[in-house]
């Protein structure tokens, strides 16, 4: 099955006011688009990493009355789940699609990335091709959207996240591509997987570092 790729029907779905009704467009429009990416993309970052990698939809089942500001798919080398684990996703705010590498708070290996990201300063500073670095953001914070622009973040704030992550509990980074929702990118399934492989393959020294 060919992927599909994303329009403004499916952003929209963040406007819906109501638990209930915006799962019930967010399970019928966007979740087998994103069930589509997991299949898609699973062998790619299988074989780019060296381990099988499961792709997880979010469910967003502990939710009792908010509706979901966002949904993604995750990837991770586990079956069981991906919290715990450095991680992939693809996944929609209201505003833009993002494309991001993960190690959020449940993670213990924020320990080891903090202590990655201080001995290996340059190269994280030179992950991302100068001509995309205004693309690529940092977030601190899963749960918000928006973040720090790679171009932005500089070697002080790459340091106060290794801090962070290093002394925190519920520490947590996240650097990755946004696409904002009216990138005609979006709507072009092949064209859209390919810059996802992309983005992962620009992320997987970052991914490895955690471990």
């Amino acid at each position: 099955m060919e992927v599909q790729g994303f329009d403004e029907k499916d952003f929209a779905v963040f406007e819906i006011e109501g638990l209930e009704p915006r799962m019930n467009a967010l399970i019928a429009n966007v979740r087998p688009k994103l069930e589509e990416l997991g299949r898609e993309l699973a062998p790619f970052l299988s074989a780019q990493t060296g381990e099988e990698m499961f792709a997880h939809v979010a469910k967003h089942a502990r939710r009792t009355v908010h509706p979901p500001a966002d949904t993604w798919v995750a990837w991770a080398s586990s079956k069981r789940g991906y919290k715990a684990l450095p991680h992939f996703q693809v996944g929609m705010f209201a505003d833009y699609l993002f494309i991001v590498m993960a190690v959020i708070y449940e993670s213990p290996n924020k320990s080891t990335l903090a202590a990655s990201l201080r001995e290996n300063e340059r190269q994280v500073m030179n992950l991302v091709p100068k001509e995309r670095q205004e693309q690529f953001y940092w977030s601190v914070d899963h749960t918000k959207p928006g973040g720090t622009r790679h171009s932005e973040l500089g070697k002080d704030g790459l340091a106060r996240i290794a801090e962070r992550l290093a002394s925190v509990k519920k520490s947590e980074v996240l650097c990755g591509r946004f696409l904002q929702k009216n990138d005609p990118l979006l709507q072009d399934g092949k064209a859209l997987v390919r810059t996802i492989e992309e983005t992962f393959e620009t992320l997987l020294p970052l991914y490895k570092m955690a471990f």
